[in-house]
Parts: C-alpha cells; sequence; structure tokens
C-alpha cells in the first residue's frame, strides 16, 4: 500500500477517464487532432469560433473594397464604403469627453439620490454654480453701500473687505440682530486687521501693523474663497485725507505702544533733520 493510499485509509481514487460518448470536435490550435466539448474547453472553443466568424467578415469586407477599387480605376461612380464590421472602434477625444460628462452627472445623481446634494455635501467655491454664473458685479458708492446693511426687507447683505463687495445673504450672523451685523454695509477692512468691530468700521488701513495686515489679508481670502458668499463688485471710497487723524486702537496697551512707537519715530526723524554739532559750516 502506497504513502497516499495509507493517509486516506484506503487505495487512491481512479483517475478520470472521459466517456467514450462524449462529442468532440476539432481543436482549432492542432491540426488533425479533435478535442472534448466539455465545460472546461467550451470557452477556448468558443473564442475560437468566434475569432474564424471575425475572419470570415473581414474577408468578405476586403472582397467588397476591392471590387469598389476595380470600379473606381474603370471610372464607374461608386457609393461609400461602408466600415470594416472587424475593426476595433478607437475613443477619440470626442467620445472621452462625452464619457466623463457622463460620469459626472451619474456621480451627480447618485448624490443627489443617496445624502440629497448633488456634490455628496461637499461645499466649496467651485460647486457654487454664482462662481461661473455671470453676477453682473458693479461700483458701489458708500452711501450706496449703505443701502444693503439687512435692514430692508428683500434686499441682499452685502459687506466690503479693503474696496470688495461680498453678498454674506447667507450668513444668519449678518443679519439684523447677528454678531457680525456691524459689518454688514460697509467697508470695515481696517477692523478686520485690528480687531476693533466697533471703532474701527472704517477703510483706512494707514499705520496698520505687519500682523494687522496679515490678519485683513487672510479675511480677504476667506471672504474671496468662501463657498456661499460671492463677490458682487467694488466700493470706490473717497480718498482718505493723510492729514487726518488715525484712528486709535482700541486696546489701550496696544493705542499706549503705538504712540510711543510714533513718538520715537518723530524724534529720529527730527534728529536727522537738525544739523549735528561736528558738522562743517
Amino acid at each position: 500500500m502506497s504513502w497516499l493510499s495509507a493517509l486516506s485509509g484506503g487505495d487512491p481514487p481512479a483517475p478520470y477517464k472521459e466517456p467514450d460518448d462524449t462529442p468532440k470536435v476539432r481543436d482549432p490550435a492542432i491540426p488533425n487532432r479533435m478535442v472534448s466539448t466539455k465545460p472546461a474547453n467550451r470557452p477556448f472553443l468558443a473564442y475560437q469560433e468566434y475569432r474564424e466568424k471575425q475572419a470570415a467578415l473581414h474577408a468578405a469586407w476586403l472582397e467588397k473594397k476591392k471590387v469598389r477599387d476595380a470600379m473606381i480605376a474603370r471610372g464607374e461612380k461608386v457609393g461609400p464604403l461602408e466600415p470594416d464590421p472587424t475593426a476595433e472602434m478607437e475613443v477619440g477625444l470626442l467620445g472621452l469627453l462625452k464619457f466623463i460628462l457622463y460620469l459626472v452627472i451619474i456621480v451627480a445623481l447618485a448624490g443627489k439620490f443617496i445624502t440629497g446634494s448633488f456634490t455628496w455635501e461637499y461645499q466649496s467655491k467651485w460647486t457654487a454654480l454664482k462662481t461661473y454664473w455671470p453676477t453682473g458685479q458693479r461700483l458701489f458708492s458708500e452711501r450706496l453701500l449703505a443701502e444693503f446693511d439687512g435692514t430692508t426687507p428683500g434686499k441682499p447683505i452685502y459687506l466690503a473687505i479693503d474696496g470688495d463687495v461680498y453678498d454674506v445673504t447667507s450668513g444668519t450672523a449678518y443679519q439684523p440682530g447677528g454678531s457680525y451685523h456691524i459689518f454688514a454695509g460697509v467697508d470695515a477692512a481696517r477692523a478686520f486687521g485690528t480687531g476693533c468691530f466697533k471703532d474701527h468700521r472704517t477703510h483706512d488701513t494707514r499705520d496698520m501693523s505687519d500682523d494687522e495686515l496679515r490678519s485683513l489679508e487672510h479675511w480677504k481670502e476667506f471672504y474671496a474663497e468662501h463657498p456661499t458668499y460671492f463677490k458682487v463688485g467694488r466700493v470706490l471710497h473717497k480718498p482718505i485725507d493723510p492729514a487726518s487723524p488715525i484712528p486709535e486702537h482700541c486696546d489701550p496697551k496696544k493705542a499706549a505702544r503705538k504712540a510711543k512707537t510714533k513718538h520715537q519715530e518723530t524724534f529720529n526723524q527730527k534728529s536727522q533733520d537738525q544739523p549735528s554739532e561736528h558738522q562743517e559750516l
């Protein structure tokens, strides 16, 4: 008894022998050889049959093309040549664009069905239609901008930051009584930089520190990239008189520090303007 018999507890099974009455067909790969049509061979046989049919179709098309070419050589009038039925269709640029369009539509419809949002609840400036829709951007005077402060029913709410006007109607904080309603209808660029919301509701950015200017740039980017707020135009400000007083900081410590720095700069400037005692006359 072999080791296989010992492990299995008996004699090993006899090797599979195909019944004599199994249907057989010609082997498409090896001449003068027959193979059975058992399930394991059927995919291979079916593929070979497909190739033979394609070869026959291509040969018939070549024969038609040959006849057509001969007619053209004789000067006879012929119609357009039908395409080769066996030629593989290439996906051109138009086909690729159509595929991408169909894919986007399917994904959007799936998002609407599953999440209730065509963008799968993803909020971005680039998914907002108003980013691509003409908004008729306009120029505002300060007086006109003040009319869009949320106190007039039916009118949108606008704010400006460093000259750019944005529609913030979708933000509840800008509605009357909201925490940011103080910014509605004005260009409070200075307040965005200094944090003095009540005292610095002005576009005057003179004498702002580097940190305050960086804060202003941050808020400008915030509104420019917001998914629901969108730019509607620019506000034309009256020129600022350089001799006019600079708004004082709302933080007494920062105000004192700025006053001290300003005083030191003035003193240094005067020292530079006065002639030195060692200067030759």
